[in-house]
């Protein structure tokens, strides 16, 4: 325990003394493949009981942010969404519609399901409209909560397809001159191949730090950094509880006050989806679906010019050849820091903090 605790100080230095669950690779396994079939099969067996598809899926994409180094939308998630299936806000087995509009538009009603299911087919669709006519553009609604827009938009970039995805989340932001949250954090997300095996991914919210960052802080009693967020009085806080309580900041002031506005429009009043601050909050509001929008547009790279992949490997070879200032080993394009994280993790021990399996093992008992 000593050895595992010493170990989880040097990867992930924690606050308590606290040493969590350290799930080892055995023989010929890597843990994380583990933990997504107890995964697949807690979502399909269990009380939840989606569909067996809809657990794979839903699996995939929380052991996916695990892997990228993105904990705060990982196994963290799990009693969020099985709260809201319990509480019926969340249709396990839903009844999804798909509408055509034309070869290359598609309009998807969610009926309430899990966000990744949302999610999935609208990046599929998009992905064959694209393939089928150089471009697929696809609208979803009634749908939650998604995870990473990044790992929907870098699943067409690597099918040699550029990506723009957007969705919009509960009230976290104020627009610019007003002192009430009203937009999400907003991600806005592109994903562009690169010749390689490491697509262009640029996966970035609005604000200055996830919420979904401030809430795992929040949960293991760590501060959160200087000049994120605000308590309720509009005071700068680095408590996370207090910083939920208030709002976050947008990134370059007024211009990510705009962004958020922009992703509003396109995920929620063009969908059909929830918008304005409508959108309900995953933890704490059981009142009714969440209604999240949203959009996904996917194009072939060679629309305009022929020779897309040249030109795209002779603009990153421009950059990565720049003068670097001092202690800078290398220049990354987005997407290569998550390409190493995700390699490396997916050889290394699984570490799920005990507070976290603590709220599953809760999750359990007041299900059965």
């Amino acid at each position: 325990m000593d050895l595992y605790e010493q170990n989880r100080n040097d990867s992930q230095p924690q606050r308590v003394n606290c040493c969590g669950s350290i799930f080892k690779n055995p023989p010929n396994h890597n843990a994380w493949k583990l933990i997504k079939t107890s995964l697949d099969e807690s979502f399909y067996e269990g009380p939840v009981r989606l569909s067996k598809k809809h657990s794979e899926i839903c699996a995939a994409a929380l052991i996916n942010a695990e892997l990228v180094g993105a904990p705060s939308h990982g196994i963290a998630r799990v009693s969020s969404y099985c709260n809201r299936i319990k509480k019926k806000v969340i249709n396990p087995r839903p009844k999804i519609k798909i509408k055509k509009i034309s070869s290359s538009i598609t309009n998807i009603d969610a009926d309430n399901a899990v966000g990744f299911i949302g999610a999935d087919l609208g990046i599929n669709h998009a992905i064959q409209n694209a393939k089928k006519t150089g471009i697929g553009l696809v609208g979803v609604k009634n749908s939650g909560h998604y995870g990473l827009s990044g790992y929907y938009a870098e699943r067409a970039a690597k099918k040699g397809l550029v990506a723009l995805c957007f969705t919009n989340a509960p009230p976290a932001i104020a627009p610019h001159g007003a002192k009430k949250t009203l937009f999400g954090t907003n991600p806005i997300c592109f994903a562009a191949p690169t010749g390689t095996k490491v697509p262009f991914v640029l996966d970035t919210s609005i604000s200055m730090i996830n919420r979904g960052k401030i809430r795992r802080a929040a949960k293991l009693g760590e501060k959160i950094p200087q000049g994120v967020a605000l308590d309720k009085n509009g005071n700068p806080t680095t408590d996370p509880k207090k910083a939920l309580e208030g709002l976050q900041l947008p990134i370059a002031g007024f211009r990510g006050s705009g962004l958020a506005w922009m992703v509003d429009i396109l995920s929620g009043v063009l969908t059909g989806g929830n918008h304005g601050g409508k959108v309900k909050d995953p933890f704490d509001d059981f009142s009714g679906p969440q209604n999240i929008g949203h959009l996904f547009i996917v194009f072939r790279p060679n629309l305009f010019v022929k020779n897309y992949t040249k030109r795209i490997k002779e603009n990153i070879k421009r950059i990565k050849k720049l003068p670097k200032l001092k202690g800078v080993k290398k220049i990354y394009y987005p997407g290569e820091n998550k390409a190493e994280r995700f390699k490396i993790n997916s050889k290394k021990e699984i570490n799920i903090p005990s507070n976290i399996l603590a709220e599953i093992n809760l999750l359990n008992k007041s299900w059965s």
